[in-house]
C-alpha cells in the first residue's frame, strides 16, 4: 500500500510548483514510510510513498516502462492479487519484465489493453498512468482504495488523501452542499462527493481520462475531463440449489483468501469471535501455520458490559474457542477510554473529515498496535453488506422505509441545528440522493423479497460499505498497515447479488448461505452466533468525558460547531 500524488497541467510549466508538491507528498508519508520518490517534467509532477509488501527491493515508483518507443509511467496504490496469471499471459504476448512487482504487471496490462484491462484485474487499487502527455487514473471495483481529484484552470490534482489537495489550495471551503452532506448524510458521503468545494472522490469502478486541453468548469460539469464506469452489478437469474450455492461461496471466498495471503512480509488476521473474522482466520490458517490474530477490547469492559439489541455477548469466549481450534498466535489489544478520547482528533485528521468518532479512534489505536509486528492484516469487513447481516435486510420496519435505513434520526439531527442551517432543506437533499441511487440499480422482475434484497445490497455497497472502507483505509494507512478485505471480492459479490432472499435467510437465520458454507470450519457457538458490531467501550467514563468536551466546545462562540 502506498500514497500517490499527481499534479498535471498541459497549459503551463508545473516545475514551478515542485517545492509545494514535495510538501504535499510529505503529508502522505504515513501511507508509505519505506520509500519516497518523484518524477518531474514540465507538465506533470508524480509522487509516490511506498509501503513495501511485495518485491521489497524492486518495484520502486514512479515505475517506468518503454514500449514501441513510448514511455509510460505509473504511480500505484494497492495490490493486484492475480498478478502471476496476468504476467504469464503478458509474457505469452511478447512483453518482458524487469521486476517481480505488481506495479509493472499493471502498467504492462494497461499498455496491452488500455481501459479494457480493468476488468481483468483482481485486486484493490487506485493508480495514475502518465503517457503521451495525458493522464489516466482509476479506482478498484469496490472502492477499497481511495482516490481524490481536483480540476480547475487546467490544474488536475490527484491524491490518495484530501489533505494533500487542501495544502495545494491553501484553504478549506465547505459550501452548502458540503454542509448537507455532513449534517444530513454523515458519516456517509454521496458517491463521488467529498465535504469540500471543488474536491471530488473518483467513484469505485470508474476511470478518469484527461488530455490536458482547456477545461471549462460550471456548477454541474467539468468539460474536458472524461469519467466512465467500467463495472456494475447486473441482475441475472440464479439457478443453483442452496447446496450448490454454498459450495460456490466456499470456493469463491477460499480463492480470494489464498490470493490475498501473498506477501513478502508477515501478515495476520483480525479475530473478534464473530462469524466473518472467524471464517477468514479459519481459512487463512489452512495455509499459514500458527497465524497471528488480533482482537480489541477496552479497560473494565467486563465490569460495565450490558447486553443490548445489537450486542448480546462479549467476544472473549468465542475468540478462545477459535484459538484452541486453530492454534493462532493471539494478541488481545486493550484500549483505555482516555486514549480513545486523546486520539479522536488524530483519527479525524487521518480521515480528513468528521467520521465515526470513537469507532475511528479505536481502530487507529488498534492498527497502531498491530504495526509493531505486522504490515498486512486480513479483515472480515464487507461480509454484512454482501450476505445480508444488517437488520435492514430482514426487518420489515427497516427495509420498508423509503429512505436510507441507517439514517433514521434525521429529524433529531435537524432539531439540533440553527435556523439558517434548517433553511438548507437537508431532509430533501438526503431523500434526493437516495432516489438517485435507486435509479442506478439493475432489477429483474422477480419477487418483492429478491428485488428488495438487490436494492439493499446495492445501497450498502455504494453507501454504507464505502463509509466503513474509508474508515478502514484512513486509520490503518495512518499507521502504515495494509488492510485486505477478502469479502470485497468482485466475483463473490457478483454471485451473491443474484442469490435469492430465501437462501440468504434460510430458517429465519441471517447470513445462512455463509454460515452453511463454512459450517465445518467453525465451532458450533460461532456458527450460531448472531451478528455483533465492532466492539465499543461500555465505560460511563467515556460518555461523561465526551459530554464535557462538547460543552466546552459550545462555550466558544467562534467555534464552527457552535455556529452550526
Amino acid at each position: 500500500m502506498c500514497g500517490i500524488l499527481c499534479l498535471y497541467n498541459k497549459q503551463r510549466n508545473v516545475l514551478e510548483d515542485c517545492g509545494k508538491f514535495n510538501q504535499m507528498l510529505h503529508l502522505l508519508e504515513h501511507r508509505g514510510p519505506d520509500d519516497s520518490r518523484t518524477y518531474f517534467d514540465s507538465h506533470v509532477l508524480l509522487g509516490h510513498c511506498r509501503l513495501s509488501i511485495i518485491d521489497l527491493k524492486g518495484g520502486k515508483q514512479p515505475f517506468e516502462y518503454t514500449y514501441q518507443g513510448k514511455i509510460y509511467r505509473i504511480i500505484f496504490n494497492g495490490e493486484i492479487y492475480n498478478m502471476n496469471e496476468l504476467k504469464k499471459h503478458l509474457i505469452d504476448l511478447g512483453f518482458h519484465f524487469s521486476s517481480q512487482s505488481d506495479s509493472e504487471v499493471l502498467l504492462v496490462c494497461f499498455i496491452a489493453y488500455r481501459e479494457k484491462c480493468l476488468n481483468m484485474l483482481d485486486g484493490i487499487f487506485s493508480f495514475v498512468i502518465y503517457y503521451d502527455d495525458q493522464i489516466f487514473a482509476c479506482r478498484d471495483h469496490l472502492g477499497v482504495k481511495p482516490l481524490y481529484y481536483y480540476l480547475k484552470e487546467n490544474d488536475l490534482i490527484i491524491a490518495s488523501e484530501i489533505k494533500a489537495i487542501l495544502m495545494y489550495l491553501g484553504k478549506c471551503v465547505v459550501d452548502k452542499t458540503g454542509i448537507k452532506e455532513l449534517l444530513g448524510l454523515g458519516p456517509s458521503l454521496s458517491p463521488g462527493k467529498t465535504l469540500y468545494k471543488d474536491i471530488s472522490s473518483l467513484r469505485p469502478a470508474h476511470y478518469l481520462f484527461y488530455d490536458g486541453n482547456d477545461c471549462i468548469i460550471d456548477r454541474f460539469n467539468s468539460y474536458g475531463l472524461h469519467i466512465e464506469r467500467y463495472w456494475k452489478l447486473k441482475s441475472e437469474k440464479h439457478t443453483d440449489s442452496f447446496g450448490t450455492t454454498c459450495q460456490k461461496v466456499k470456493f469463491l471466498l477460499n480463492d480470494a483468501i489464498t490470493r490475498q495471503l501473498v506477501s513478502d512480509v508477515p501478515l495476520c488476521t483480525f479475530l473478534s469471535g464473530g462469524l466473518d473474522s472467524s471464517i477468514i482466520t479459519a481459512l487463512s490458517s489452512q495455509y499459514v501455520n500458527n497465524i497471528s490474530t488480533y482482537s480489541i477490547d477496552y479497560l473494565d469492559q467486563e465490569k460495565y458490559f450490558k447486553p443490548y439489541d445489537y450486542q448480546l455477548t462479549r467476544d472473549s469466549d468465542y475468540i478462545d474457542e477459535m484459538i484452541e481450534r486453530y492454534h493462532s498466535h493471539h494478541n488481545n489489544v486493550v484500549l483505555s477510554q482516555k486514549n480513545l478520547i486523546i486520539f479522536l482528533k488524530q483519527s479525524m485528521i487521518a480521515r480528513d473529515a468528521p467520521g465515526m468518532a470513537d469507532i475511528d479512534s479505536s481502530f487507529l489505536l488498534f492498527c497502531k498496535e498491530i504495526k509493531r509486528h505486522h504490515k498486512v492484516v486480513l479483515s472480515g469487513e464487507c461480509a454484512d453488506e454482501i450476505f445480508g447481516g444488517y437488520p435492514w435486510f430482514y426487518k420489515k420496519e427497516l427495509y420498508s422505509l423509503d429512505t436510507f435505513p441507517w439514517i433514521r434520526d434525521i429529524d433529531q439531527r435537524l432539531d439540533l441545528l440553527n435556523e439558517n442551517i434548517k433553511k438548507l432543506n437537508i431532509k430533501d437533499y438526503v431523500q434526493n440522493q437516495y432516489y438517485q441511487t435507486l435509479q442506478e440499480i439493475d432489477y429483474l422482475d422477480q419477487s418483492f423479497y429478491d428485488t428488495n434484497k438487490r436494492k439493499m445490497i446495492y445501497l450498502n455497497i455504494e453507501w454504507f460499505m464505502q463509509t466503513l472502507l474509508t474508515r478502514s483505509d484512513s486509520q490503518s494507512m495512518y499507521n502504515a498497515v495494509e488492510l485486505r478485505v477478502p469479502f470485497a471480492s468482485k466475483d463473490l459479490i457478483e454471485y451473491m447479488y443474484n442469490v435469492p432472499w430465501s437462501y440468504m435467510y434460510k430458517d429465519q437465520q441471517e447470513k445462512s448461505v455463509l454460515r452453511d458454507a463454512f459450517k465445518d470450519f467453525l465451532p458450533k457457538d460461532i456458527y450460531n452466533r448472531k451478528k455483533n458490531p465492532y466492539p465499543k467501550t461500555h465505560s460511563p467514563f467515556f460518555l461523561t468525558y465526551i459530554k464535557r468536551l462538547l460543552l466546552e466546545t459550545l462555550n466558544d462562540k467562534n467555534n464552527i460547531l457552535y455556529q452550526l
